[in-house]
């Protein structure tokens, strides 16, 4: 009983999200859509509240090693469960004002993030392929939310056929590991790969490897992204840009670094490859892109190939430079993303780039928050983006991979075209009718202008207790 209720202690951040989200679903079922907002609101509280349990709690592993809450794994959730509150916040004024608001929305958030918080503390096999099948259900259904609408349909299809090959990969992957190691544990494979290195393990692990890598949407396995980015309703992109990814990220680092550590030699080339795809696909990809979120679909490509690279450095700075990263990501992303939402005109949401000509007059503020997040996607010092990659690109010169570092700085240079196209139609294009945009709900427009303040000049502050969080993070992970 005294293991158990250790247990159920160490877990807590997720059982107070699956509880609280059954409760929640029993609140709207009998209730209806009337509990929209009341059910948007207590997901949000549940998000805060399941952060604060993981911040605070105790360290250690459960269920015979299967769940591990470790400095890594409380860090990954805090950003995790963060974004996925602000997903709801940008989505419940969105769904009304389409009158599309229903009250599973913010409750298949909430179930997702009970999958993203297993991700990131998983410790073997079983618990990974488990928290990343409970994630995913809610992302397919979330994908294909608007059910009347031709591209959501296409974008939830997608996303759901080539979801099922993906998993497939991976449990292929995992059977073979299984099969050499004899154990799924993490910590026993370790030992097993430490002591007998061999092909078939390392067969297993490329497989593995390619179904983690379609959920962070690297390239080759990045087919899903540009059509469901753009099918999507935009809050539900805001999220599948961010929380996602971070899990996918935590639980890239947890499997290669913790379980093949030793193996890194081989695994390295491997993401090195995937890296150098991404820069290519990312960069190339985003230049003929018309549609804004299309755009940041073939974005997030490119970012995380960069983030790979901390990973591929397989030292405790590369972890700590890919947790960075991907912090500073998530805060340009949702920014994009509300100053999206905040967007629209005779309510119908600003989608193309053209049509965000003459924003510098009808929205200047929104004008220069964009301005911002574009120019800190593009790395300019001393923006977020700039520190992002600094990071990275350092880790990756410091492991012996400044080739690759080199070659993600080519990329960053060419994607620069499609930012600076954005902030050229913004400031200098004379727009062919009348630009007047409605209101901007409330919500979407103070976190778009918030998310544009935090990567300059607030970043510069945040730096001095973000530096030591990462740091603290990645020493979590016990490499050297």
């Amino acid at each position: 009983m005294t293991d158990l209720s250790s247990a159920l202690h160490l877990s807590a951040p997720e059982l107070t999200l699956a509880v609280g989200g059954l409760v929640l679903l029993m609140v709207g079922a009998f209730s209806g859509e009337k509990s929209t907002r009341l059910v948007s609101g207590l997901s949000v509280l549940l998000l805060l509240a399941a952060t604060a349990l993981a911040v605070v709690g105790p360290l250690g592993s459960a269920f015979n090693g299967a769940y591990v809450a470790d400095p890594l794994a409380v860090y990954g959730k805090a950003v995790i469960f963060l974004s996925a509150a602000v997903a709801v916040v940008l989505g419940d004024s969105w769904m009304h004002r389409n009158k599309i608001a229903k009250f599973e929305y913010p409750i298949l958030i909430v179930l997702a993030s009970v999958g993203m918080g297993m991700m990131a503390s998983s410790g073997d096999l079983i618990s990974l392929y488990i928290g990343i099948e409970m994630h995913s259900l809610a992302l397919y259904v979330l994908a294909a939310y608007r059910r009347d609408d031709l591209k959501a349909s296409e974008a939830g299809l997608k996303y759901f056929v080539l979801g099922a090959l993906s998993s497939g990969l991976l449990l292929y992957g995992a059977s073979l590991i299984y099969g050499f190691a004899g154990s799924m544990r993490f910590v026993d494979i370790a030992a097993f790969a430490t002591a007998n290195p061999g092909p078939g393990l390392i067969f297993g692990l490329v497989f593995l490897i390619c179904g983690l890598a379609f959920k962070v949407s690297a390239a080759p396995f990045h087919m899903w992204t540009p059509d469901v980015y753009e099918g999507a309703p935009t809050p539900v992109v805001a999220l599948f840009s961010t929380a996602p990814k971070v899990a996918a990220m935590v639980l890239i680092i947890r499997v290669l670094v913790e379980g093949f550590g030793l193996a890194h030699a081989q695994w390295a080339q491997v993401l090195i490859l995937i890296s150098l795809i991404s820069f290519a696909v990312g960069a190339f990809g985003g230049l003929m892109q018309k549609d804004i979120q299309r755009l940041l679909a073939y974005s997030s490509i490119i970012n995380i190939g960069y983030a790979l690279l901390g990973v591929a450095a397989g030292t405790q700075l590369g972890v700590q430079a890919t947790l960075m990263f991907m912090t500073l990501y998530v805060v340009d992303q949702i920014g994009f993303f509300a100053v999206l939402l905040s967007l629209s005109r005779n309510g119908r949401p600003i989608r193309k780039i053209a049509d965000l000509a003459g924003l510098k007059k009808d929205r200047p503020l929104t004008a220069v928050a964009l301005t911002i997040l574009s120019l800190s996607a593009i790395g300019i010092p001393p923006m977020s983006g700039f520190w992002g990659k600094f990071y990275v690109f350092g880790a990756a010169a410091d492991a012996g991979y400044w080739m690759a570092g080199a070659a993600g700085l080519v990329a960053s240079v060419v994607a620069g075209f499609y930012y600076l196209r954005i902030i050229k139609v913004m400031w200098f294009d004379t727009p062919e009718f009348d630009v007047t945009t409605d209101k901007a709900p409330a919500g979407a427009q103070w976190i778009g202008w918030a998310a544009a303040a935090f990567s300059f000049p607030v970043l510069l502050i945040a730096l001095t207790w973000l530096e030591p969080l990462t740091r603290a993070a990645a020493a979590g992970v016990g490499i050297g």
